[in-house]
């Protein structure tokens, strides 16, 4: 998303619950496990539910040291939290498909690099059109990157990582016994730019509607699951399991697997204005998780097997996500497409959105060379990422407990570091 969207713990599977993507996301190929129809001969039947995944055990590794520094309090942006050198580019553990595979995203980012305004406070267009010149042609990808670009390591350079796919789960088109909606975008949903109305309020939206001639807060997840949403919202489609829309709605994009064995693709396209509430860490601060369950599959399986007081605790996230149908492939923050095992979630504050960026943490699958191209609603601040894995069930067993931590260095155009710092010999800005 966004998505689940938006999206932090300590602990692995609770780190997911919180780090939903609000954009949309692709998988690179495959479909997750999913249970057959319970009897062939009802096909309207619930099918049953997914089949659990079970969390992909981390190998440990170690990662590289940031560079000490004094953090800078209360930054909020790059710029303000300080860029150092991090080390030579050549001397970092990026393999030969890494490098391959960011080339290949940091093309489709391109054109947005050059023409969008980085909110980090590092970065000009301008900065970016060398590379990105150079990238139509290359076919070295590692010597690429190491001719480029420089690594930065933004303010204490101490990340921390989750991790998101697309799930796919049982639907229909038509309603049936047992399904629940999936919505689309609401007729009377109104977004507010408060920009347009205070320079003190630049880059704020909110959202909701009017009744009688007041701007009010949307429904929430307890009034549209109610009904609310009768005659204001079309349903593109049905879903068999609440459970699964709901973290479908986290991921912010996914599959329906129709009765006759078709997809439909649904894509992230609004949101309620309700804030994100990650159930995870309620659960866990609640003590319902017990040993073993602290995975997002353990999760779904105590609120498959507490149906009641499950949909309780998913009401507490009162943040709803309506739909699209998507032709293709679903889409990342920039509108373009992102890739299973490359693309990584971050915030556009301190990092610039189409930016590479190595990860190097303390298990051996977040580290490596990404790029980033989605956001989240819970992705905020400096180092925080989420990593994501594309479809099927590899990407569902990593992402359902993906939690890492060590240090991330930007990957920024040769010579940012220099201009930003005021160093002899910088280009002038």
């Amino acid at each position: 998303m966004r998505l689940i969207g938006g999206r932090g713990l300590a602990t692995a599977a609770l780190g997911l619950m919180l780090s939903a993507c609000g954009g949309g996301i692709v998988p690179p190929s495959g479909l997750s496990r999913t249970a057959p129809p319970r009897s062939a001969a009802r096909s309207d039947q619930v099918p049953a539910r997914q089949n659990a995944v079970p969390v992909r055990l981390p190998v440990a590794a170690v990662p590289l040291s940031a560079v000490p520094v004094v953090p800078v309090t209360g930054a909020m942006t790059a710029a303000a939290a300080g860029v150092i050198a991090g080390p030579p580019l050549a001397t970092l553990p990026i393999s030969d498909a890494q490098a391959r595979g960011a080339l290949a995203a940091f093309r489709i980012s391109c054109a947005s690099l050059v023409r969008r305004t980085d909110t980090s406070g590092l970065t000009r267009g301008s900065d970016w059109q060398p590379a990105c010149a150079a990238a139509a042609s290359a076919s070295d990808a590692r010597a690429f990157f190491a001719q480029w670009f420089e690594t930065a390591q933004v303010g204490d350079g101490r990340a921390f990582a989750t991790g998101y796919y697309e799930p796919q789960i049982h639907g229909a088109r038509e309603r049936r016994d047992g399904y629940v909606p999936v919505y689309g975008r609401p007729s009377d949903l109104v977004e507010a730019d408060l920009g347009l109305f205070s320079d003190d309020l630049k880059g704020k939206k909110i959202r909701g509607r009017v009744e009688k001639n007041a701007f009010v807060p949307y429904f929430d997840r307890t009034a549209i699951e109610q009904g609310a949403l009768d005659g204001r919202a079309p349903i593109i489609g049905w879903a068999a399991d609440p459970v699964e829309l709901f973290f479908l709605q986290v991921q912010g994009s996914g599959r329906l697997l129709m009765p006759d064995g078709s997809v439909m693709r649904v894509g992230y396209d609004t949101q309620n204005g309700r804030s994100y509430t990650g159930i995870g860490a309620l659960m866990k601060a609640r003590g319902l998780l017990g040993p073993g369950q602290t995975s997002m599959q353990g999760i779904v399986q105590w609120l498959h097997d507490h149906p009641s007081e499950g949909r309780d605790i998913m009401r507490e996230n009162k943040s709803y996500v309506f739909f699209r149908e998507q032709q293709g492939a679903p889409l990342g923050a920039l509108g373009l497409p992102v890739t299973g095992g490359v693309t990584v979630a971050a915030d556009v504050k301190f990092i610039p959105l189409g930016a590479p960026v190595f990860l190097s943490m303390d298990r051996t699958d977040a580290t490596g060379l990404w790029v980033a191209q989605d956001t989240g609603g819970a992705i905020k601040g400096s180092n925080r990422f989420d990593t994501f894995w594309g479809a099927g069930d590899d990407a569902r067993a990593i992402a359902g407990g993906m939690s890492a931590r060590g240090t991330a260095f930007l990957l920024l155009p040769i010579g940012t570091i220099a201009r930003l710092t005021g160093a002899p010999g910088a280009p002038a800005p």
